[in-house]
């Protein structure tokens, strides 16, 4: 993993809203969650006990990844995106060479992507093979299916 996560100003604050949501409502409701099942009695017999304390170990190492990407995160402007070549936050327009099919796909950090939006991370097979490629340029991809080759046929923001 990287030691920075390029993100957009908007992804940086929808992580900023999940972390305050964990650490201001979530964090005390497994609080509240343990202090019910410890009020049941022996614990050393008490599943109610045991998932809400498996529970709150899983929540506080969620809190611990978003922090930590938070503190790595670096926020990127798209007017200072150079549109001359793939780069991250591009949106690339690409043919594959295979099928003769057209797709368009914005290439965005781990933490963003989501196939179904036509956004790829840049950490991906795809992503990695287009990165750096210019218009009219082809990108060969090794992908589990095979190898691709895909077209550079426009880049946007």
């Amino acid at each position: 993993m990287s030691d920075v996560i390029y993100v957009t100003h908007e992804t940086m604050e929808q992580m900023k809203a999940e972390l305050q949501k964990m650490r201001g409502v979530e964090r005390p409701a497994a609080s509240r969650a343990i202090a019910e099942a410890r009020e049941k009695g022996d614990l050393k017999e008490n599943a109610e006990y045991d998932a809400a304390k498996e529970a709150q170990g899983l929540l506080e190492a969620r809190i611990a990844k978003l922090e930590s990407d938070i503190a790595i995160a670096r926020i990127i402007e798209t007017d200072s995106i150079d549109t001359s070549k793939v780069s991250i936050l591009t949106k690339v327009t690409l043919t594959n060479l295979n099928t003769k099919k057209k797709v368009t796909y914005q290439v965005v950090s781990e933490k963003e992507a989501d196939l179904k939006s036509g956004k790829i991370s840049v950490t991906s097979p795809i992503g990695q093979g287009i990165l750096g490629k210019q218009v009219g340029e082809v990108a060969e991809v090794k992908a589990p299916v095979g190898l691709l080759k895909f077209k550079i046929e426009d880049i946007a923001i």
